[in-house]
């Protein structure tokens, strides 16, 4: 069992116990109730000559890394990112693999005015109604987990049946949730981790295509996964989406090589959490510019 599936096989249980405690007509109404959501994509976009915008992430600990920082106040980390440099903030919702929470969410977005993302691993209509009922403007959606027998959102009390992983059900499955998402008034960010993967969120002409540079067996990452899967891309007649590179940067000079290969923005989280300033690392990652 890989470690997607170990928090697929999780998060199911995770998302039962949920319905059952607060049934999704309930979260709906709260979440139809929200403020409209702030602008993600249009915050994140840029132009020639001009820095990538920075998402800056709230993460306590990761499977590959472990633990990270002991982030006992993340109202105060976030307004630090977004007075120095974050065009958004991502908030972790995965408690057991990653240390966060809805209740990290909530406390975000009432404390700062920059869009906030729910990076979690969501694969159903609950969650999403879920994110947005917690404050989210935007929630991340996995290919390769959408991908697998264990994304399938239809039972959630069966097992799976060992299907091997399947994009074409990806593809399916991610233009469910994406109208699901437009009904709830959240925006997506949906993530990819190579060619076939950004083929899947092209046709459905995704507005903010994450690229990951990990990779899902091994851990490493490589920025050139970023660099390789922009090439790749083919795009629609009148499809431009927001470029987000992801995982694996590091410093100014990693912000601007992914730059100058066509990202629009990047996700950092480990590299702030672990500096002894995150704000300066906020600024210093968030004013890079391509070469």
């Amino acid at each position: 069992m890989t470690i997607l599936d170990e928090i697929l096989t999780r998060k199911r249980r995770e998302v039962v116990d949920a319905m059952r405690a607060r049934p999704i007509d309930a979260v709906k109404a709260r979440a139809l109730v929200q403020a409209p959501a702030r602008s993600f994509a249009s915050r994140l976009r840029t132009g020639p000559g001009r820095p990538a915008r920075l998402i800056a992430e709230i993460k306590r600990r990761s499977p590959s890394a472990g633990a990270m920082a002991a982030i006992t106040e993340p109202v105060s980390l976030a307004r630090a990112y977004a007075t120095n440099g974050a065009a958004a903030i991502s908030v972790l919702t995965d408690f057991h693999h990653f240390g966060g929470s809805l209740d990290d969410l909530r406390a975000v977005h009432e404390a700062v005015d920059t869009p906030v993302l729910r990076k979690d691993f969501l694969f159903t209509e609950y969650q999403l109604w879920e994110a947005r009922a917690s404050g989210a403007d935007a929630a991340l959606l996995i290919v390769s987990a959408l991908a697998s027998p264990l994304g399938n959102p239809d039972d959630l009390d069966e097992a799976p049946n060992g299907a091997e992983p399947d994009l074409a059900v990806a593809h399916d499955r991610l233009g469910r949730l994406m109208r699901v998402a437009r009904k709830a008034g959240l925006e997506v960010l949906v993530e990819v981790h190579d060619a076939a993967e950004a083929a899947v969120a092209a046709d459905l002409r995704a507005p903010v295509i994450g690229i990951n540079n990990r990779n899902l067996a091994t851990f490493a990452t490589s920025l050139a996964t970023t660099e390789e899967v922009i090439k790749s891309l083919a795009l629609q007649p009148g499809h431009n989406p927001v470029i987000v590179s992801e995982s694996g940067l590091h410093d100014g000079a990693d912000v601007s090589r992914v730059r100058q290969a066509g990202a629009h923005a990047v996700l950092v989280g480990e590299a702030l959490v672990r500096a002894v300033d995150p704000a300066a690392k906020a600024r210093e990652m968030a004013g890079a510019i391509a070469g």
